[in-house]
């Protein structure tokens, strides 16, 4: 059988069958893809101490430099982890973690661009999940009761379907 694009209910990881296939990406136009993502993990008041203050009490180091590598190894490494994902030639990403002081959260926002023919949505996700998972391992020690949060799209531009952005609360 040849696949198709998509099957009756719009989802293009599944031939006509059902069958899960990687969507034929050859047709297509490379261009310039950018997302956003975002999550959050919440602390406890003497974990996010220990956030701030590593040299006292994370024994581990610094924790969001770590973070950050890992986001970005983790960003790398999205074709390896969700099996259908095409393998993309990431041309920037950008990680930034902001701080919470007042509700003991840590945000972090993944930006992901390249110049393909499919989208950077999940590299840009699975960069913030593994930058907040690395969060938790670092300080699991001092607190497993860790809450990672929300980890959405929040835009992404270019491609077939055009530029999309989350209405945010």
């Amino acid at each position: 059988m040849t696949a198709t694009t998509s099957n009756a209910s719009g989802l293009n990881h599944f031939d006509a069958e059902g069958q899960a296939w990687m969507v034929d990406v050859g047709h297509k136009q490379a261009t310039h893809r950018k997302a956003v993502a975002h999550g959050s993990i919440a602390l406890s008041s003497a974990t996010f101490a220990a956030l701030k203050n590593p040299k006292e009490a994370s024994p581990k180091g610094d924790v969001l430099g770590i973070a950050r590598i890992a986001a970005i190894q983790g960003a790398k490494q999205t074709s390896s982890l969700i099996p259908l994902c095409h393998p993309l030639p990431l041309t920037h990403l950008n990680v930034a973690f902001t701080l919470d002081d007042s509700a003991y959260r840590v945000h972090i926002h993944v930006t992901a661009q390249t110049v393909g023919k499919t989208g950077v949505e999940m590299e840009a996700l699975t960069g913030a999940s593994i930058g907040l998972l690395t969060i938790y391992d670092m300080l699991k020690a001092i607190d497993k009761g860790m809450v990672i949060e929300q980890v959405r799209l929040l835009e992404k531009e270019g491609g077939k379907s055009g530029d999309w952005k989350a209405i945010t609360p």
